[in-house]
């Protein structure tokens, strides 16, 4: 059996040329049996965030972080003072890097700032903008620019919630769609010239939702909100990568139950993570090169969450009922196939 020939687009040669600096043919060789189905394909950008001879685990051990996850970064983190949000601020800020927080929640944003800094942050700016007003957006990102030259990190995680029916009253529509949707459109749109201009390595986290891609009945604005940003962020990520001459990537976060402000609950369920796990896991993912980050919790495993996409893609490719998962005539079918063992 010959050995698999590494070939690598013109955007990997610089970090290739550290990786096999590093580890040598050998490593590069060993990199490609240690990444899944590499020996089957071109080496890719993400396969270097992966392993080579010099670590001493090669089960999914990576070799280095995403080149932005340094003290030298700024992040800009919308919905910022709790949650997600705030957990990723504290890791970024344990990076030493700068952080701008973004929250309509006054009490809290306050309350956070000492908390980033005693995390870490070599600075600390706060915005109380509304990521739904575009204007508002603009005027930050000046802020930002004025004061660090710019962002290298931006996390389009603020969300809402709320009831809505397809055939209901269009207010709760227009807010889930204006925030959830509308604020990472305004923010990539605003802050990614600049960070592709800066000629520095760079991230775009848009906080996604598993809903958005099993689209279950009972909220269908959140929903579609949540549907749109997938879309919105493969496209970006597609129009980063296929761009010349930048260093930016994206990512769609995709969390588990976390037990977070928009839980209802006033202690964190047994089954939910914590918003610094998930976090944990999204930064390990981004690190990795994936794009996809679907996270697990303490109740749903890998395995099921890629069974329940894989019905709802199969309601489409079988010509099933839409959101099949939920008819009483399918209910039998669905659950034989979740007990289905590989």
């Amino acid at each position: 059996m010959s050995k698999p020939v590494i070939t690598m687009n013109v955007k990997a040669e610089k970090a290739t040329e550290a990786l096999f600096t590093a580890c040598g043919m050998e490593g590069m060789m060993k990199l490609k049996t240690a990444v899944p189905n590499a020996a089957e394909r071109p080496l890719q950008v993400r396969d270097l965030f992966w392993t080579c001879p010099h670590n001493a685990d090669l089960r999914g051990a990576s070799i280095m972080t995403h080149p932005a996850f340094t003290s030298d970064s700024v992040a800009v983190i919308t919905g910022g003072a709790s949650g997600i949000g705030h957990a990723a601020a504290l890791k970024f800020a344990r990076m030493g890097m700068r952080i701008v927080v973004v929250d309509r929640d006054t009490d809290k944003l306050a309350a956070a700032v000492d908390e980033i800094k005693a995390a870490g942050a070599s600075d600390v700016m706060t915005s109380e903008a509304d990521v739904s007003d575009r204007g508002q957006l603009e005027a930050l990102e000046q802020q930002v620019t004025d004061r660090f030259g710019g962002a290298d990190i931006l996390m389009n995680n603020a969300g809402i919630g709320g009831k809505s029916s397809t055939l209901g009253d269009a207010a709760p529509w227009d807010r889930m769609l204006g925030v959830n949707l509308w604020g990472p459109i305004h923010g990539t749109q605003i802050f990614a010239p600049n960070m592709i201009g800066r000629g520095r390595p760079g991230a775009i986290i848009n906080t996604g939702s598993k809903q958005g891609i099993t689209t279950p009945p009972g909220n269908p604005a959140y929903n579609v909100s949540k549907a749109a940003l997938k879309a919105f962020t493969e496209a970006l990520s597609h129009e980063l990568r296929s761009g010349p001459g930048h260093q930016i990537t994206a990512h769609l976060l995709v969390p588990g139950f976390v037990y977070t402000g928009m839980t209802s609950s006033s202690e964190k369920p047994a089954s939910a993570w914590t918003a610094e796990q998930t976090v944990d896991f999204f930064v390990d993912s981004v690190n990795r090169g994936d794009f996809y980050i679907l996270c697990p919790d303490n109740d749903v495993s890998r395995d099921i969450d890629e069974k329940r996409v894989a019905w709802s893609a199969g309601d489409v490719i079988e010509n099933r009922p839409a959101l099949s998962r939920w008819h009483p005539d399918f209910k039998e079918a669905f659950e034989a196939f979740i007990e289905k063992a590989d």
